[in-house]
């Protein structure tokens, strides 16, 4: 394995900006990564597997539901939460991906629409790791158009019957509950969320096999064959397709201050890679114009998405954010993040496709996070809704 070791990327001092808690939660963050997950992640890439000896040690850190209070969480601020996904994913996208749907796809929505009863039967399990979630938005045919999405639910009596597919489902085979969006027919075709245990008769999940991304993370597909649930497991304050959307801008937030950690990962290995690295008259690589320049891209563009991150995080904390911004951060970040990977590669030449150094696991992971929570392109065309007021979808 390669020696080199990530020593953090600050530029202009942006340490300053954060808060003692901010830095304390990175920090703790950071060790926690160093200790547990680098030093088996390239094994688990390998294997396919994801590492779940570390859900119980994140649990005790306060990962999951971070940023929810109450019910035994953390009650993180929005600023601490990303730099808690920042780490994470610089360590892997797929091990940030199972905590982002845990806390933001899984954790938030039983907060903001469950029922109390739902809360306390769910929320504290699910912080202390004890119980796993999944969230069953996408469908094989109905990825950027979720709206179109095929599942019904049928209300009987005193209980639901639902029936449908869903795909690309992080946390699929591994999840206790399903947080499950589907179209109620006996109520106008309303979009409403249910919580679904996976042990239910009718309801099987299968994992994706052959993926070349996100290779440590679960990625299952979900099926239900009239499958029975109470009445009580509808999330009562659920109200069409914004509901789901809601929760998608939790994770988008997390995905976009969690790109920078994967472009810090391969900015500093990159960098110190060049310095170390002889050619030429026995001299570093580092020394050549050509390597200079993309060196100052990738820590202009970091130090860049590091600010947007930032005051999005604030204007979270202010209850001033809108869906735009977060829209903004997660579609530069996350290609950014890609852009540095690729870049990093190049300067690591042949070596940069070998997992003695993580480059090349960042690069495909992100490609798959270009994709999910919404594609670069649907990006734009929120971001460029907002900016024209006509909407291009």
């Amino acid at each position: 394995m390669s020696a080199i070791k990530f020593r953090g990327v600050d530029f202009i001092q942006y340490d300053s900006l954060l808060t003692e808690e901010e830095r304390l939660v990175r920090d703790t963050t950071r060790q926690f990564i160093e200790e547990n997950l680098v030093p088996i992640i390239e094994e688990c890439n390998r294997a396919g597997r994801f590492p779940r000896e570390l859900v119980k040690p994140m649990a005790d850190l306060g990962f999951f539901g971070a940023s929810l209070k109450g019910y035994g969480c953390a009650g993180m601020g929005n600023v601490e939460y990303g730099l808690m996904t920042q780490e994470l994913e610089r360590g892997d996208s797929g091990v940030r991906s199972f905590v982002s749907v845990q806390s933001g796809l899984c954790m938030y929505p039983i907060y903001e629409f469950g029922s109390e009863e739902q809360k306390q039967a769910w929320l504290p399990p699910m912080q202390k790791g004890e119980k796993l979630g999944c969230f069953g938005l996408t469908e094989p045919g109905f990825g950027s158009n979720p709206g179109g999405m095929l599942t019904r639910a049928r209300k009987v009596g005193n209980e639901y019957i639902l029936n449908g597919e869903k795909m690309w489902i992080t946390s699929g085979t591994i999840a206790d509950v399903a947080i499950i969006w589907a179209k109620v027919e006996n109520e106008d075709n309303k979009i409403r969320g249910f919580l679904v245990e996976t042990n239910r008769p009718g309801f099987s999940a299968a994992d994706v096999h052959g993926k070349w991304s996100l290779r440590a993370s679960v990625t299952s597909g979900l099926s239900l064959q009239d499958v029975h649930i109470p009445e009580s497991n509808l999330l009562p304050k659920t109200d069409g397709l914004k509901s789901p959307l809601m929760c998608l801008n939790q994770a988008r937030y997390g995905i976009a201050w969690g790109a920078i950690g994967a472009a810090m990962s391969c900015y500093d290995c990159a960098l110190q890679y060049s310095i170390l690295r002889k050619q030429w008259r026995d001299q570093p690589i580092a020394s050549h114009q050509l390597v200079q320049d993309k060196l100052t891209w990738m820590i202009s563009e970091i130090t860049k998405a590091q600010l947007l991150v930032l005051q999005v995080g604030r204007l979270k904390d202010a209850g001033k954010v809108e869906h735009q911004h977060i829209s903004m951060a997660k579609r530069n970040n996350v290609w950014m993040a890609l852009e540095c990977a690729r870049i990093a590669r190049d300067i690591l030449g042949a070596n940069g496709v070998a997992d003695d150094y993580p480059i090349m696991r960042h690069m495909m992971n992100l490609e798959s996070v270009k994709t999910y929570e919404g594609t670069h392109d649907v990006h734009s065309l929120i971001i460029g809704q907002s900016v024209t007021g006509i909407d291009a979808f």
